[in-house]
């Protein structure tokens, strides 16, 4: 009887369960307009945000503020190498917990798309698939390949059925709405011929033979099979149109910004150009676009792909890479979201009439039920145009569109920005009392004793091998050792001074002979290969040759990068130069590359584990501590920085290697490779294409000197551990933590607009440096008063923010007072204040 009980009592729980899912499932599909949602259109925005670049503890927040911030979707990549590091042994914990960033969309009301790829590129190392997969025997990556398709299909199926597993499909009553498969194959397919063809096939009809009830999508694939919506990457997708009339236009990739290389400057992409492109796409037929990236996040680990990415991954998103919201960007686009999906109805349903007005001026209609909805755009890069529209005349500034919700007059202009800009500031830990206490070990350069290898040998062969293939990504370094024997009768000529000329692929190098070190070279300007030069000195008897190979990330991109080999390729030469470092005249005494050559994969701390937060704990040595030594382990303790602002450390003075906060890591640093000296300018103009090489900043600076510690990588207590692998040499002395807080506010905003100035939560308005309403002029931190101007606006605005995280101002005469301005369409609120730590009743600041 209780045994009945149980089941009757599981069947009531099962039905029920049952039964919520048949409410809350929903029916997504297509037409040639839009996505719909169980049979309605819709307008939707969605925005990347990738779960291993960020923590568990960060998700919630950054999805309610892309939520905030008007989007209806979070896009993620599914990241292969991550979760499968080894052949069938899997890891979806912490950060790599995909279906716990799931759920958290689903709870914050969000829909979720999910590019399962499982190629995805994303500047993530070796394009987020697996090295093992290289070394399974007669494998070809992404073509119609039968090893590499079982591997794929064996993932991406074990993908599938977590989500449903997980009823997180829509049809399950789940947020997921649409999925993808490949990433991006028609920019290299062509490469790979007929093979590429059939294996594009071959990817159609495995995703759908899912059956996950959502569509699939293909990202630049313009021949994308019919049952899949091929879609639209780029800064600008306006002009795209899918493969077939029966596709909506999707774009699933608009580039926020993008990423940086170690050596290049900071890029940005204005907000003005951000929103053009958005408006565009939607003037133009769009329905479905996505940000790449709205959060871009941190490299950890050694995710960084490239070669040469660094490790913050901030993209110049509208949220930025600690989680602040990026001003004005985000705002501005707010805005433009909110008002594109109030005309859903018009947009979705309507009917379009386009108008071309000559040197670039467009006009388009939608209209539905007896509303309309505008679109007035000017792509011209430089002249503003004056234009008669619907018996009004607008004036439309050059690369922007103004969008009229009800066809009469303007309520939004893509190059008019109403929100405020954020200026972030680093403050240093005010709670840390004291300097940092350095202790250190030294990484043992001498690999050979007694003319035996120390330690444990991971391969022998008579060749040099592929990098990649022997450390199987188990680290970014590998040992190259070898020797030679110098008998007392040889040639005399062999204790002179001689040179070691390396051919090496990889990306860093270091030389050592005999236990010394006698040089370190990198490759310079994003190149794979160079030719190492080192005088040397070989004695009687045997001679250790050790090259330790430093690769900065596998490639990312391109058809057959799996191919791309890494490392000391060779030759690996000695040579005695009979003239002055001329290659051809140079004798070779001996050529090294097939010698036996024995490989050990990782450093000697890395193996014992160093950077643990349980090693860290024990005692390095606390005399002497060296600087400027390669190879060197450094470990200091600290407090955690009071607040909740995010956390960095300032890792100037260093050279380059990888961190570790309490076991954590928080990436490679390269703090030593300066940005090009040329590029930056101190204005961007926003008119006109946008390019990776525009309106770039920090030139001659770090390429990147702030390392993202999140907050819930630090301990309550004070016993915090910094751990640093110092490759190249350099000085911790320099080494702070510091939070990231908002130093000041600033806005521009057009009168008819309501502005809102905010600092952050623990913060106040303290000051109002500058105030104008009328028609100021110049930029933030360099306001000045126009010619004419409210004598009331200084004051109103002090008495509505001063003392207030934040406050909302109406530009217009009524509240800020009369201008006597002649031109009314063009005046303005110029504004600047600054944002300070709140004060509580008894002084501490909190």
């Amino acid at each position: 009887m209780t045994g009945r009980k149980c089941s009757l009592s599981a069947m009531f729980l099962l039905c029920l369960s049952l039964i919520s899912i048949a409410i809350n499932a929903l029916e997504v599909s297509y037409d040639e307009r839009a996505l719909t949602i169980d049979g309605k259109r819709r307008i939707l925005f969605s925005g990347s945000i990738h779960y291993p670049r960020s923590t568990p503890e960060m998700w919630p927040y950054l999805i309610r503020k892309a939520k905030e911030g008007g989007l209806d979707v979070i896009e993620t990549y599914v990241f292969w190498n991550a979760h499968e590091p080894q052949r069938r042994q899997y890891d979806f914990s912490e950060n790599l917990d995909l279906v716990r960033f799931i759920r958290t969309i689903q709870k914050e009301g969000l829909y979720a798309m999910i590019r399962i790829g499982p190629y995805i590129s994303s500047e993530w190392n070796y394009e987020g698939l697996p090295v093992w997969l290289h070394n399974i025997p007669n494998m070809e990556f992404r073509t119609h390949n039968r090893a590499f398709m079982e591997e794929m299909k064996t993932f991406t199926r074990k993908i599938v059925d977590m989500m449903q597993d997980e009823t997180l499909f829509a049809v399950q009553g789940g947020p997921i709405i649409i999925a993808q498969i490949e990433n991006e194959y028609g920019n290299v397919m062509h490469a790979y011929g007929n093979n590429g063809t059939q294996y594009l096939k071959w990817c159609a009809q495995l995703a759908d033979s899912f059956e996950t009830g959502v569509p699939w999508v293909m990202s630049q694939q313009s021949n994308a099979p019919q049952f899949m919506i091929d879609s639209c990457d780029g800064y600008y997708c306006d002009q795209f149109q899918p493969n077939d009339n029966h596709k909506p236009k999707i774009w699933t990739e608009n580039w926020t910004g993008g990423y940086k290389n170690w050596g290049t400057q900071n890029p940005h992409r204005p907000a003005e150009d951000v929103a053009y492109a958005v408006a565009r796409f939607f003037q133009f037929g769009g329905t479905f676009q996505n940000y790449y990236m709205y959060h871009g996040g941190t490299n950890f680990k050694r995710t960084a792909g490239g070669p040469y990415v660094t490790t913050s991954y901030d993209y110049d998103a509208p949220l930025d890479e600690y989680g602040n919201l990026n001003q004005p960007k985000w705002g501005h686009l707010r805005q433009l979201h909110n008002l594109l999906k109030s005309k859903e109805n018009i947009l979705t349903q309507g009917s379009s009439q386009h108008t071309d007005y000559g040197n670039m001026v467009t006009a388009t209609v939608y209209t539905y039920d007896g509303k309309s909805t505008c679109f007035i755009g000017n792509a011209h890069q430089s002249k503003d145009a004056t234009i008669n529209f619907r018996n009004n005349e607008y004036t439309i500034p050059a690369w922007s569109v103004s969008i009229l919700p009800n066809c009469s007059s303007e309520a939004y202009n893509t190059a008019k920005v109403n929100t405020q800009t954020t200026i972030m500031v680093k403050k240093d830990n005010e709670d840390l009392e004291y300097a940092l206490r350095w202790q250190w070990r030294q990484e043992p350069f001498v690999q050979m004793k007694d003319g035996q290898i120390t330690g444990i040998i991971d391969l022998t062969a008579p060749k040099l091998l592929d990098q990649k293939v022997v450390t199987n990504d188990f680290s970014d370094y590998l040992w190259y050792i070898t020797s030679i024997d110098i008998k007392g009768d040889d040639d005399p000529s062999w204790t002179k001074e001689f040179r070691l000329r390396v051919h090496t692929s990889g990306h860093v190098l270091h030389v050592f002979v005999n236990g010394k070190h006698v040089g370190t070279q990198h490759a310079k300007n994003g190149q794979f290969k160079f030719v190492h030069e080192s005088k040397i000195k070989l004695t009687t008897g045997k001679n250790e040759i050790s090259l330790l190979s430093t690769t900065v990330g596998l490639p990312n991109y391109g058809p057959f990068f799996d191919n791309i080999e890494v490392g000391v390729l060779g030759p690996v030469q000695l040579v005695a130069a009979v003239g002055d470092y001329d290659y051809d005249d140079d004798e070779i005494v001996k050529d090294l590359s097939k010698n036996q050559w024995s490989y050990k994969v990782g450093l000697h701390g890395e193996h014992e584990m160093h950077y643990s937060y349980e090693n860290s704990l024990k005692t390095w040595y606390t005399d002497a501590v060296p600087t400027d030594r390669i190879l060197v382990w450094y470990k200091t303790t600290f407090k955690s920085p009071i607040g909740d602002d995010p956390v960095v450390v300032d890792l100037s003075g260093l050279g380059k290697g990888h961190a570790w906060v309490n076991g954590n890591s928080i990436g490679r640093y390269w703090s030593s490779y300066l940005a090009d000296e040329n590029g930056c300018s101190p204005k961007c103009d926003y008119r006109g294409p946008y390019t990776s090489n525009k309106c770039l900043s920090m030139c001659a600076q770090p390429s990147q000197r702030w390392y993202h510690v999140p907050r819930s990588f630090l301990r309550d207590d004070d016993q915090n551990t910094l751990v640093l692998f110092e490759e190249l040499g350099g000085q911790p002395y320099y080494v702070n933590f510091l939070t990231v807080t908002v130093g000041k506010v600033c806005a521009n905003a057009y009168e008819g607009n309501t502005l809102e100035l905010a600092c952050n939560k623990n913060q106040v308005i303290s000051e109002i440096k500058f105030a104008s309403f009328g028609l100021p002029k110049g930029e933030c931190g360099s306001f000045q008063k126009g010619n004419c101007e409210s004598s009331e606006a200084l004051s109103a605005i002090k008495a509505q923010c001063i003392g207030k995280d934040k406050c909302s101002i109406q530009v217009s005469e009524r509240a800020l007072g009369p201008t006597r301005c002649r031109v009314a369409e063009d005046r303005r609120l110029a504004v600047e204040a600054v944002c300070d730590i709140r004060v509580s009743g008894e002084g501490r600041k909190h």
